[in-house]
């Protein structure tokens, strides 16, 4: 999980560090984060990186308040949730404009939090059952759990499942962004994401599937695919 906190009081970003990785710790989750003391430094990595999970903004910031960071937000990505912090509640209602997960205010309050995040897990888990997807055949919907690996094509990107592949108009790197978040879904290679549950071996350079197909490990992301394989199937 990546998430980025905007906030320019360091004290303020410590208490947040905190309570989420307590947070974290008590669901198995790993988390990473990004600290930024100003709009203008976020926008400055989000123009490089915008596979954040998750956005937490303070209100009362230098020229770009985060308000207006969140509308910049947005007009590049609708759905990435985002969480107000601020110490003042006259802001409450602008929140709504930007389709904020919440709202805390200054102290943060620990239980408040959980909460919040509690609530972006379930909604994520609701989400991710199906994806809705435009394939040459029309559109389709499609179960997660039914997907082995989805592949580069192109222009789009192929579904592969036990029973057919599938051709997608979506590209790879819009199925990347839609499956980001899902546990089981890992980026092996820039043109694989496979679902660890019919990963059956990694060895060497490869994922070997319970069909015994064989798909590539990148060097950049062999410590990754090792991780998650083992984190996957230690939690389950």
């Amino acid at each position: 999980m990546k998430i980025a906190i905007v906030d320019d009081e360091v004290n303020e970003q410590e208490i947040i560090v905190k309570y989420i990785s307590e947070w974290a710790e008590s669901k198995k989750e790993l988390v990473e984060f990004f600290r930024f003391q100003s709009s203008e430094g976020f926008l400055f990595s989000w123009e490089e990186e915008k596979d954040y999970n998750l956005l937490l903004l303070d209100i009362e910031m230098g020229e770009i308040n985060g308000l207006e960071l969140a509308k910049k937000v947005r007009l590049e990505d609708k759905h990435i949730p985002i969480i107000f912090v601020t110490g003042y509640d006259e802001y409450m209602q602008y929140g709504y404009d930007v389709s904020a997960l919440h709202y805390l205010i200054k102290p943060v309050n620990k239980e408040r939090l959980f909460q919040a995040l509690n609530r972006l897990e379930e909604s994520e888990q609701e989400e991710v059952k199906t994806l809705v997807l435009n394939a040459g055949s029309g559109i389709r919907r499609l179960q997660i759990n039914n997907m082995m690996y989805v592949e580069a094509a192109g222009h789009g990107s192929v579904m592969h499942t036990p029973d057919e592949e599938i051709s997608l108009k979506e590209s790879f790197g819009e199925m990347e962004k839609q499956l980001a978040g899902v546990c089981e879904i890992v980026k092996s290679h820039r043109a694989y994401l496979v679902n660890l549950r019919f990963v059956s071996t990694i060895q060497n350079a490869n994922i070997i599937l319970d069909n015994n197909e064989r798909l590539p490990i990148s060097r950049n992301q062999m410590k990754n695919v090792q991780q998650e394989f083992l984190k996957y199937y230690k939690n389950k």
